[in-house]
């Protein structure tokens, strides 16, 4: 497949980005390393900030150690199954995750999920472990969305947007929107806010920042998907799984959050409930 020059016209750049490069005659591929890139940086955040969530840093390393390959599992069963027909009579394809396809929601199902069982063997504090999780889901995700770039691929429908993005072959060139741009700068606003936010002590209780996080991704992966053309389907319908899956982790954690953040204060100051009729 010939390789697009990629643009963005009203910025006046113009970039061949190659895919990947060999050391020692080893091929290694941009893809995999920024996904790997992003994860430490992921784990030595969560570490350095274990201690302000109440937790070792060794709890960091305990979930880490399995959440990390089930996860990369996940995302890729997510991928195959939403997108059979690409794999059909080729089970080689199954784990050539370094020509992408990998869906991260995939990921964060299975991962989260094998974070709280491990957590639960390790009696570690569930929801204080997911409020710290959240910033290393945060960090892969913003760098991991480069490895899209790389790939070319993960970009949108085409836009006359001042942030388009051209994609340059022999064929021509065809401007889209660059939804891993789009991504990852959704992603690393959402995870200075809560940097900012967490630092200052402003939670109100475990958990929080948890569904702070999903609804955040949520609201941002509901709108972002629905540019992209690249959309894994559920089966005979024309919804988008992931987007039908962001509206409604958003809603979820949006009720949630506002159910148990009530909750949370009128504990802290049960003489500012009206029901309760003292000041």
């Amino acid at each position: 497949m010939e390789r697009a020059i990629i643009s963005f016209p009203s910025l006046g750049i113009e970039i061949d980005p190659p895919t990947g490069f060999s050391l020692f005659g080893l091929d290694l591929r941009f893809y995999g390393l920024i996904i790997a890139v992003g994860f430490a940086l992921a784990v030595l955040y969560c570490a350095r900030r274990a201690k302000e969530f109440g937790l070792a840093e060794d709890n960091v390393y305990d979930v880490i150690i399995w959440a990390l390959p089930i996860g990369v599992i996940g995302a890729r069963a997510y991928y195959i199954i939403f997108n059979y027909s690409e794999f059909a009579g080729h089970p080689e394809r199954f784990i050539q995750i370094w020509n992408g396809g990998l869906a991260i929601y995939g990921g964060i199902i299975a991962g989260v999920l094998t974070a709280v069982t491990v957590c639960k063997v390790k009696r570690i504090r569930i929801p204080a472990f997911l409020d710290l999780g959240c910033f290393g889901l945060f960090i892969g995700q913003l760098c991991g969305r480069w490895g899209n770039f790389f790939n070319r691929e993960a970009f949108g429908s085409e836009t006359g947007s001042f942030l388009r993005m051209g994609l340059t072959t022999s064929a021509g060139t065809v401007y889209v929107h660059p939804t891993f741009l789009y991504e990852s700068v959704w992603n690393l606003v959402g995870f200075l806010a809560l940097h900012v936010w967490t630092k200052k002590g402003k939670r109100d209780f475990d958990g929080q920042v948890f569904l702070l996080y999903v609804l955040w991704y949520g609201l941002g992966r509901a709108w972002i998907e629905g540019l992209r053309t690249d959309s894994l389907y559920l089966w005979g319908t024309g919804l988008r799984v992931s987007q039908v899956l962001a509206i409604l982790s958003a809603i979820a954690a949006a009720v949630l959050l506002g159910v148990l953040t009530h909750r949370a204060r009128m504990q802290k100051n049960p003489g500012t409930d009206p029901a309760t009729n003292i000041e």
